[in-house]
């Protein structure tokens, strides 16, 4: 779950709002089976799953054609399966809900961009797979986070990267503080968790979480002594996990009736 857009907006009654924007058809479809093991569901089902959301039989068709013309999707017979570059983007999603930690002893991982040449967009797309692995830019072309995450590093950026481990002499928490909006991540994971906790139609709750997916994503997972008190992040995966399988499993239980 990870197609919905949100928006922060500032309310009277509390710090932050969430604006959470409507699903497309296509939206619904990825995020169901971006939350189903395995990812693949028959067209039945399918038609059934997104009845709650306003999208009818023929809408979800031709959004499925297209979704398989474009590469979203593979189609065998009449089931419906995530691409393999949506595979991917599944295992990253799951990754941002469990992510894998080890203790950390202050140590720093850096990567320093070392090609040159590269055109705007090569070096949108770097930045883009540096901040998916939860790395952030210090200065130009030099990025870096706590030595505490254990992930696999894609072996082509060896080719434009070289890789340290570092002890910065500055303070730890105020580095980190100034690498990531910890406040600001905070506030929008407390808006998510109250605005999960008051939906209560499947439509209002699946579009919830899949705000919430995507707002993990961003998490940069610090070790605990460099985030602020009563950091949110737990209690977030923690009601994404437990709502994510009561409504998949609500959604297909309806589809399979």
């Amino acid at each position: 779950m990870a197609e919905v857009q949100y928006v922060l907006m500032n309310a009277p009654q509390e710090p932050t709002g969430v604006d959470l924007r409507p699903l497309s058809a296509r939206s619904v479809v990825l995020s169901l089976l971006l939350g189903t093991h395995p990812p693949e569901l028959p067209v039945k089902d399918l038609v059934r799953a997104v009845e709650p959301f306003g999208v009818g039989g023929s809408t979800l068709r031709a959004a499925l054609s297209r979704m398989v013309a474009v590469g979203d999707l593979r189609r065998s017979d009449t089931v419906y399966g995530l691409s393999d570059r949506l595979l991917e983007r599944q295992r990253r999603q799951d990754a941002a809900v469990h992510p894998a930690t080890r203790p950390w002893e202050g140590e720093w991982e850096m990567a320093v961009v070392t090609a040159t040449g590269r055109g705007p967009a090569e070096r949108a797309g770097l930045r883009a797979r540096l901040t998916a692995l939860r790395l952030a830019e210090l200065r130009e072309g030099v990025w870096l986070r706590p030595a505490n995450l254990r992930r696999p590093w894609p072996g082509d950026l060896d080719r434009v990267i070289r890789r340290f481990t570092a002890r910065p002499e500055e303070s730890a928490p105020g580095l980190a503080a100034g690498l990531w909006p910890l406040d600001c991540w905070a506030a929008t994971a407390r808006a998510l968790l109250a605005h999960v906790a008051r939906a209560d139609r499947p439509a209002d709750r699946f579009t919830a979480l899949a705000a919430v997916v995507r707002h993990l994503l961003a998490d940069p997972v610090l070790p605990a002594p460099l985030l602020p008190a009563d950091w949110p992040g737990p209690a977030l995966r923690a009601a994404y996990t437990d709502y994510q399988r009561e409504l998949t499993e609500e959604m297909l239980d309806r589809a399979r009736r």
